[in-house]
Parts: C-alpha cells; structure tokens; sequence
C-alpha cells in the first residue's frame, strides 16, 4: 500500500487544480449556507474527502473497475450504479440552482399557460435559495412514489435557514412566478383542495383532525417541500391592491392605476341558449376545453370566457344571455371570516415590504396576523407597531373564476419564490391526445 508521501508524488497538476476549484467551491458554499448560524460550519469536516478524490485517493471511489476483464457482469452492474448515481447528483445540484422543469395541472392561468404546458424555470432569475431540507430525492418535491413505497422524500434534518443567492431582478408586476404554496405547511393527505385551513373554517379544526377517513393524515411540510404553484405576480410589495368589479387598481405612491386588460384574463359566465345544442366542434372552435363545457341544464351553460370569446358566442343567434357569474359563487376569501369581501370587489389591502413599520389595528390585525404566525415567527398584538422581516407579493391567475390564488390564502413571502418560468418546452393537448406544436419554444415570462 502506498504511502502518503508516494501518493502526494503521483499527483499531477490537473489533480491539484480540481481540487482546488472544487474545494473554493465547496467552502464558499458552506460558508454562505453557514452566513449567521455557525453550527453548519461543520460541514467543512467533508472538505479533506474533495481533496482526496482529486489527489491521494485513500478512497477508492473506482473500486470495481479493477472487475472489467474478470467479472464483467459485476464491473457493468457498478458502472451503471456509477452513472445513475451520478447522474442524480447533477440533476440535485441544477434542479436546487439552475432551472427546473414544471407542468402546468390547473386552468389558473388560461388563455396565458395551458394546462398541459410544460415549462423550463430559471432558478437564477429571482436568485436560487439555499435548500432549507438538503437531504432529499431527486426530482422528487415532497412524497416518494408509491412503487418506492411512499412517505417522505427528504430528511427533516438537517434544516437550513433561508438565504438566497443574489437574482438578476425580483418578481414584478406582470411576471408569471413559480413558488412555493403559502398555506401548503400543513396539509390533509387525503383533501388537499381546498387547503387545510379553509377546510377548518368550513368544517371546524375538530371535525378535519378526528374524521381521518375523510381528510386523511395531516401532515406538515416545510417551505422547499410545499406544492409549487404559477400564478401571475399582482401586486408588489410597498403597493396596495384592490379590486373593483374584476379589475385590479395598485397603488405605489399617491394614484390608484388599473391593470392592463391582459388577452388572455377570463371570467366564468352562465350562457342561455333557445334550447339548441352547442356542439363540441362549436365550442372546440371558440375555445373552450372540454373540462370546461358544464351543462347546469337543458339550456344554460357555464364557461370561462376570454372577453374575444365573450362576443363571438354573443354573435350565435341561438345565445340568448351571456351573463357574468355572481360574485357570491367564488366563496369566502382571505382573511377567512374577517372581511365582507368578494373575490370579485376585493381590499384595499396593503402589500408589506421587509422593513416596514405597520401600526397593528382591530381592523388590520387578522390580514397580517398569518404573516407574524406562520412566516416570520414572532408576535403580533394590537396597538403596537409590527416590522416585517420579509417582502411580500400578490400572485392571482389569468382565469379569474377558476384560481386558488391570494384572494383566498394571502400574501407570498418572498422565501417561497421558486423562480421565474422562461419558455415553453413542451405542451400536450389532453383534449386531443397530442403535442401542440405551436406552443413549443413559446415564451413564459408574460
């Protein structure tokens, strides 16, 4: 067996050099993770195991190379284990700080995104965070699947702080944001929609614990293991936000102003027909999915209608109202039992920026109380000035009617921001069973 001195001959200059990369690398890493929380500086012990897989190799991470010409089986078990293992290590590291790739599951943000829709999104655009459960599967987000039994994903220890390398920009106005589901910390397995806590405000916190046969294990999640949602960015944080009759109106300074009338912003209508049958092909050509096309009965239908939707049914002679859904069908919104509210006539409602002073009112303490309890983790009371920690954002969908979105769960804190889709790479038609194909390459951002 070679001896220090022999192996530290056998170096070559490229070895010294990797090493020295990989080793700057990894220090810079460990520090920024351990930047106010000392403890972590522990993962530095790893540091010699980097050195020596470039240059002494008392590891000999090629064991079973030796096996190629006597046990060729065994030699090509272990380079495909070598590859795969690999290979998830990469794909960890470029998920966690590059980009990764989302599908669209829901109608939140049609005509914009489609359900089918698979998007490329850049981690580096808002900045990529420091894993806060680092020990985790690979292109897994929160629960294995069932063909590897199950349960967690990731390893509650050990749990990192949040930090955020330094972003080309923050989320804006008009920006489509991945991000990590505010109210996803806890969560019924067996009910995840609605969230767990409109199900307690509906059922009563009781009812939802002890009936498990109905709403299932709960279970709570951290920030980096909540469901990833893509809404589109409202409201920034310094503005106040409210909505009048589906129109959104922010207020950074002194003036309200009005969104921009977005092509592709959709609202649910009752349709009443003479009686005649509005065929799929009809409804095809309009636009309208088939998830969509609800029949309430023999003449009145209910469809998400784009305003260029809007008037080409108005031009069927066989419609004969196209009427806007009541206000009243869209349910209780945010803060849950505390405003009189409607998802479509909305707030004011102030939007907190990090190192904001807020007086805490009887009027205002039930909107921001979430932010003390369940993001920022320090107390709240009446009559007394609350600073915020954090910024914060109002995400909503294109499809107004049919989005879970702040109206009904509150603000995005900033350390949930995933990151910002770039552009389409695939979209499936589930309607038809095929590829859109003029979807791909599409840009994301708008």
């Amino acid at each position: 067996m070679k001896n220090f001195k022999e192996r530290i001959e056998e170096v070559t200059r490229g070895g010294w050099i990797r090493a020295g990369i990989w080793s700057a690398l990894y220090v810079i890493f460990v520090f920024w993770v351990a930047w106010g929380d000392w403890k972590s500086l522990g993962w530095l012990a790893l540091l010699p195991l980097i050195i020596d897989a470039f240059t002494t190799k008392y590891i000999n991470y090629s064991w079973w190379k030796k096996y190629k010409d006597t046990k060729p089986a065994l030699y090509t078990i272990f380079s495909w284990i070598d590859a795969i293992v690999f290979a998830l290590v990469a794909v960890y590291f470029i998920n966690l700080y590059i980009f990764q790739n989302y599908q669209i599951p829901s109608s939140s943000l049609e005509k914009t995104l489609r359900v089918g829709d698979f998007l490329y999104v850049s981690k580096m655009a808002y900045g990529a965070r420091v894993p806060q459960t680092p020990l985790s599967m690979p292109l897994v987000q929160h629960t294995m699947p069932n063909w590897l039994g199950g349960g967690k994903s990731y390893f509650d220890n050990p749990h990192w702080e949040y930090k955020r390398l330094k972003g080309w920009t923050s989320p804006k106005k008009g920006d489509i944001v991945v991000f990590n589901f505010p109210t996803g910390d806890t969560v019924c397995t067996n009910m995840q929609n609605p969230d767990y806590y409109t199900l307690c405000y509906y059922y009563g916190e009781e009812v939802v614990k002890n009936r498990k046969d109905v709403f299932g294990e709960i279970v709570v999640r951290p920030v980096d293991r909540r469901e990833n949602y893509v809404k589109r960015c409202v409201g920034e944080p310094g503005d106040s936000l409210k909505i009048v009759d589906n129109v959104i109106w922010t207020k950074a300074n002194e003036d309200w102003t009005a969104e921009p009338e977005k092509e592709g912003k959709q609202l649910n209508y009752l349709i009443e027909t003479d009686g005649h049958i509005l065929s799929g092909k009809y409804l095809e050509k309009i636009g309208i999915s088939v998830a969509d096309r609800i029949q309430l009965d023999a003449t009145v239908w209910h469809f998400p209608l784009t305003q260029a939707m809007k008037a080409e049914l108005e031009k069927n002679p066989h419609i004969l109202t196209v009427a806007l859904e009541p206000e009243t069908q869209g349910g209780a919104v945010y803060p849950l039992g505390h405003n009189d509210w409607t998802r479509d006539n909305y707030g004011p409602i102030y939007i907190p920026k990090k190192g904001d002073k807020l007086l805490i009112t009887e009027e205002n303490y039930w909107i921001y109380k979430r932010i003390a309890n369940a993001y920022e983790f320090k107390p709240m009371k009446i009559g007394e000035e609350y600073e915020f920690e954090m910024d914060y954002y109002w995400m909503m969908g294109d499809n107004r009617h049919n989005s879970a979105d702040s109206r009904y769960w509150g603000f995005v804190p900033e350390d949930h921001i995933v990151g910002r889709p770039v552009f389409i790479w695939l979209s499936v038609d589930k309607d038809k069973h095929s590829i859109r194909w003029n979807r791909l390459g599409r840009g994301a951002k708008r």
